[in-house]
């Protein structure tokens, strides 16, 4: 679960403030940051499929978001790939 404290580190970080919670750069890392999460509840529970069902929601969430941000601006896009670490 993400805090409310590391919601608003991730807003300043990727936001233009810290309450800056809208844009879709915030709204793929705060997305990225939950994913992680509960990528390590999947390694103890196998069997857990309804919260897998959410999981690839929430992964779909952040493809349509990342195209978004593609098709805005590609140098906003690679930045944040290359912060979040999502591709090679």
């Amino acid at each position: 679960m993400i805090t409310k404290e590391q919601k608003a580190e991730l807003a300043q970080k990727f936001g233009k403030s810290a309450t800056d919670t809208g844009s879709a750069e915030v709204q793929v890392a705060i997305l990225t940051a939950r994913i992680n999460d509960l990528s390590g509840h999947f390694s103890n529970n196998k069997h857990d499929y309804h919260s897998n069902r959410g999981l690839m929601k929430m992964i779909g969430r952040r493809k349509a978001l990342l195209k978004y941000v593609q098709n805005d601006s590609h140098e906003r896009y690679a930045k944040l790939i290359q912060e979040l670490g999502l591709r090679k």
